[in-house]
């Protein structure tokens, strides 16, 4: 994402309904009415990738799943394609939940997503028949972006003390704030649109995890008995405790605090490893010159480590301990998209280099340019 679209996000994030208009290829290319075509009918998907959704309710998992075995064991929530086309024929829509886990257009643009909020994302698609629609008027908990990618749907949003009428075609983006009153219905073209949805880490929770510890140490003694005929004692000890616990938390380290919660969320992301299998596969010729590319989304932060001479690398899903004398050669690798290991030459000798690239292919932070 560039400092542009960073700013942009900045400033409307949390505030406004925003339409935009786009490249319709460019977003057809995250999901097509093929690749949803091929998902349902194809791909073995079981719920609940897969839900069923018509006016206005969630028709319950039997009415799409079927049994199945496979090595004589039963499969359990794997999606009849002939019972899920018959209830889109009906006028059902289907909901493809959790693209980010499974899609890998969209896998990308959440990890690249969530690099640069720095909040939790998540990837659904729904598909919806002409004259139909699948949810009632009602609002997310989360932000979220919507694009269409095929088809239309026209959509009714209620903000700003009003209602607009939006019709999404290929293109067409929309941005609601958490709480956006909405509602979609297809006309007469069937409809396919992808929603991204912000799971907003808060002000409220990050202060929670940091005086957590503070809050821990507050004695664990019971309540005197008696407490309700007499409040008296009682009042004074939980003033005692609270007067403690307000010292406790003047003395919490602000920075210390944002240090920590940027590690959380930095070491507790899904692992991306998209063609992880390849990249082994290719390890054994690596040489100084092989491109690598650094994986779509995946961070990599370096903090001083638990004891002299170690640094620990902050990978997105866990941390790796390194010599700190590897620290100018993974900044290197920090700030650049693709290089080679001859890049490292002046850093580190040849054998060196190539173990550390091998080391973070293995671990997924670069990738064998196919």
């Amino acid at each position: 994402m560039t400092g542009d679209a960073r700013t942009f996000l900045t400033r409307v994030w949390a505030s406004h309904v925003l339409i935009h208009h786009a490249d319709p290829e460019r977003l057809t290319a995250f999901l097509s009415i093929e690749d949803a075509d091929r998902l349902l009918t194809e791909s073995g998907i079981r719920t609940p990738a897969i839900r069923v959704a018509k006016d206005g309710s969630v028709l319950p998992e039997a009415a799409v799943v079927q049994h199945a075995t496979m090595a004589g064991r039963l499969v359990t929530g794997l999606v009849d394609a002939r019972k899920a086309l018959s209830l889109y024929d009906d006028g059902a829509t289907i909901v493809f939940q959790g693209l980010h886990r499974y899609w890998p257009p969209l896998t990308s643009l959440i990890a690249r997503l969530e690099t640069e909020l720095g909040h939790p994302c998540q990837a659904n698609a729904y598909l919806t028949p002409p004259g139909a629609q699948g949810f009632a008027l009602h609002a997310d908990s989360h932000d979220v972006f919507v694009f269409q990618t095929s088809g239309t749907k026209r959509w009714e949003i209620h903000a700003d003390g009003g209602a607009q009428d939006v019709l999404l075609e290929p293109g067409v983006c929309v941005y609601l704030p958490t709480g956006t009153k909405h509602a979609a219905r297809t006309e007469e073209s069937a409809s396919l649109h992808v929603t991204i949805g912000i799971n907003q880490l808060t002000m409220r929770a990050l202060v929670r995890r940091a005086i957590a510890e503070a809050v821990a140490a507050v004695s664990d003694d019971h309540l005197p008995a008696g407490f309700l005929d007499d409040p008296e004692a009682l009042t004074a000890a939980l003033a005692t405790r609270l007067a403690e616990l307000a010292g406790r938390v003047a003395d919490i380290d602000a920075s210390a605090a944002v240090r920590a919660e940027q590690d959380r969320v930095l070491t507790s992301r899904p692992s991306r490893l998209s063609g992880g299998l390849l990249d082994r596969v290719g390890l054994a010729r690596l040489t100084d010159v092989t491109e690598l590319v650094r994986r779509p989304g995946s961070p990599c932060v370096l903090r001083e480590g638990p004891g002299d001479g170690r640094l620990t690398v902050l990978l997105g899903d866990r941390t790796l301990e390194a010599p700190a004398w590897l620290r100018p050669a993974l900044e290197v690798l920090a700030r650049r998209e693709t290089l080679v290991p001859a890049d490292l030459a002046d850093l580190l000798d040849a054998q060196s280099r190539l173990v550390l690239c091998r080391r973070l292919i293995r671990e997924g932070l670069l990738r064998i340019s196919p």
